[in-house]
């Protein structure tokens, strides 16, 4: 199993910003990926810089590590100049980028534009098609395309990404049209777990059950489109379910086992911020990052 860890970007560069994720380099993480909203909940009236900007001064203050956002989703975004970005970020970092990508939700991003929010049916929509052009434009050097809700106009898009044929899709969904997504352009999967279990309704077993439902879901996708679901890897981004892995190693070291058996093959946690929903020990934080990963390997 993978370890991987999630920077929120409430520092700025110069004042602890940098060395989180250098820090996160020299602790051995797979991957360090960042969310990618304009404000994010209890954070909204705090300090909160963009995703794409912070990755790529993270690119350039790191060598080795993978690095991507968890997750972009259309809410903001329009694949064309999105496309552009990540180009332009795969190059910088020499091929580390993952662009983790979801359908959104009706949080602070959701209006931001002057949009009203779309409905479920609209989001799943939106998530399809912006998806769907999005691969063409990564793949493709010129590309055009009129949708229902997104076009594109002889978009040139040279020389593409250094990762051929493009840059990974881990795709984040937990529902039929969004598994489907996963299994025909995703080289990953990402989930945060069951959303009912995460509102505090329910118990960690019920949690690893409803995960359990969801791999068979993509399973059932991925034979739909007649590939195997070994080939995705299997993200989970942690502190949504009622479990409490971050307050020791054992204590993770028992979380990672029990969600590797399900099928999780990349567990990632978050930086700790004091003060906030993600406050850990960080003491104890760096040991799970060490010691808790070695476990894991061996």
């Amino acid at each position: 199993m993978r370890l991987s860890t999630v920077i929120l970007p409430v520092r700025r560069w110069s004042e602890g910003g940098k060395e989180a994720w250098q820090r996160a380099e020299q602790l051995g993480f797979h991957a360090a990926y960042t969310y990618d909203h304009l404000s994010w909940r209890s954070f909204r009236d705090q300090t909160w810089f963009g995703a794409l900007p912070t990755l790529t001064a993270a690119a350039t203050a790191t060598s080795r590590m993978r690095l991507g956002t968890l997750v972009t989703s259309p809410n903001f975004r329009h694949p064309v100049t999105l496309a552009k970005e990540l180009i332009s970020l795969d190059d910088i970092s020499e091929g580390r980028i993952t662009l983790g990508i979801g359908a959104g939700g009706n949080g602070f991003d959701a209006s931001a534009l002057g949009q009203e929010p779309w409905s479920p049916r609209e989001r799943a929509d939106r998530f399809a098609e912006f998806t769907t052009l999005l691969d063409r434009l990564l793949t493709q050097d010129a590309v055009s395309y009129e949708g229902t809700h997104y076009s594109a106009d002889e978009v040139r898009n040279i020389p593409g990404c250094v990762q051929r044929p493009r840059l990974p899709f881990a795709v984040a969904a937990t529902g039929p049209r969004g598994l489907r997504l996963a299994a025909r352009l995703g080289q990953a999967w990402v989930t945060t777990g069951d959303p009912k279990v995460a509102q505090g309704e329910g118990t960690p077993a019920e949690s690893r059950e409803a995960i359990r439902r969801q791999i068979e879901g993509l399973e059932k996708a991925c034979a739909d489109q007649g590939r195997d679901a070994a080939e995705l890897q299997k993200i989970m981004l942690t502190g949504f379910t009622p479990d409490r892995p971050l307050d020791s190693v054992d204590a993770f070291v028992d979380f990672a086992g029990r969600h590797a058996e399900l099928g999780i093959d990349e567990l990632v946690i978050h930086w700790p911020i004091a003060d906030s929903v993600f406050a850990a020990d960080p003491a104890v934080f760096e040991r799970i990052a060490t010691e808790a990963s070695a476990q894991l390997t061996a």
